[in-house]
């Protein structure tokens, strides 16, 4: 496990937290200012600023200030990172599965005989 990215471990990290995960539901739709997107959260700016912090961190986002508003925008090569990961795991655990189905099936077989 030691040979992983660190920024996996962030990612994942920040989508732990289910403020964090409907922020990153949020940007799917497009990038939003931090205001639009502490509308919807029962939270002061500051604490929604350290979210967007721990999300920007992980890569996840980015965000970039013009003027007054600093403007979020999803980073979809972060997901696609996880999204890797993740079917990597899944595609192991079928193969075992396919294994251990064979081994029923031979075994199966063996007692009927």
């Amino acid at each position: 496990m030691t040979n992983q990215k660190p920024s996996l471990d962030l990612m994942f990290q920040a989508l732990a937290d289910p403020s964090r995960r409907s922020i990153v539901e949020r940007l799917c739709a497009g990038p939003a200012s931090v205001s639009e997107l502490a509308q919807p959260l029962a939270m002061s700016l500051p604490s929604v600023m350290q979210h967007l912090q721990l999300l920007e961190g992980s890569g996840l986002i980015r965000s970039e200030k013009v003027g007054r508003v600093r403007t979020c925008r999803l980073e979809p090569e972060a997901l696609s990172a996880a999204e890797t990961w993740i079917n990597e795991r899944r595609v192991l655990m079928e193969r075992k599965l396919d294994r251990l189905g064979e081994y029923l099936r031979a075994t199966a077989g063996d007692e009927d005989n």
